[in-house]
C-alpha cells in the first residue's frame, strides 16, 4: 500500500463546530454532499 501525503486532500469547514474536516476514502462518491464533520455535529445541525 502506497501511503500519501495529507496536504493534497481537499478540506471542508464545518458548519457546526467551524472546524476544517478533510476528504476521506469512504467520502470519495458523496465528498459534494458532505457537509459536517461527525455524525455528533450532523445531530446538532
Amino acid at each position: 500500500m502506497k501511503m500519501r501525503k495529507k496536504s493534497g486532500l481537499p478540506v471542508k469547514t464545518c458548519p457546526v463546530c467551524k472546524r476544517p474536516f478533510i476528504w476521506r476514502k469512504k467520502w470519495e462518491k458523496v465528498w459534494d454532499e458532505v457537509k459536517y464533520c461527525s455524525k455528533r455535529c450532523r445531530g446538532a445541525a
